[in-house]
């Protein structure tokens, strides 16, 4: 008994992530295996494919497929996948799923899509890595991966009114400051 709790109180809850479009090929893979788990490519596309024809005509939100529990959501073109062991409790992973997804719309402005994905695959990257890392869970509050995100990939030469009202009120704020040090440099 106490085997079997220690093993699954494990901080490593996410062993895959998989966004995938409708005929199945790959807009972003991230695995994070245990020994012997889909560790080379060809395990990982044998097990993709046959994902996607598991989940492709159901409209569950979870699924065990192998020794995974698979919480997914079918977005337009896009299947978001979020895979955990079989111990793991599913609803950690739909948190996760449901975190990354509303973070996304925040940065896509409500547009995911295949094309969309692709076209910002540095906000997609970059809000995977705020929320996971190396299987471990460590932000859950889309906001906060948002705001993040947001920080790390903003450039500096976004025309204002491109930039949403935080980013512009930012902006602001720095050519205020930029503009006081040179009077008071003078």
């Amino acid at each position: 008994y106490q085997r079997r709790v220690r093993g699954s109180m494990s901080l490593y809850t996410i062993r895959f992530v998989l966004i995938l479009d409708s005929d199945g090929h790959r807009i972003l893979a991230k695995y994070y295996p245990q020994e012997g788990e889909l560790s080379t490519e060809k395990e990982r596309q044998a097990f993709e494919n046959t994902l996607l024809k598991k989940t492709k005509l159901q409209n569950a939100e979870i699924i065990m497929l192998d020794k995974y529990i698979i919480v997914y959501k079918i977005c337009a073109d896009v299947i978001f996948y979020f895979g955990g062991s079989t111990e793991e409790n599913e609803l950690v992973l739909l948190t996760a799923l449901s975190s990354y997804f509303e973070a996304l719309s925040h940065l896509l402005r409500d547009q995911i899509d295949k094309r969309t994905l692709y076209e910002n695959l540095d906000y997609v990257l970059l809000a995977l890595d705020e929320l996971v890392d190396g299987g471990i869970l460590l932000e859950a509050d889309p906001v906060e991966i948002t705001q993040r995100t947001s920080l790390k990939s903003k450039d500096s030469d976004v025309p204002l009114a491109e930039q949403t009202l935080p980013e512009a009120w930012k902006t602001a704020k720095q050519q205020l400051i930029k503009a006081g040090r040179k009077i008071l440099e003078n």
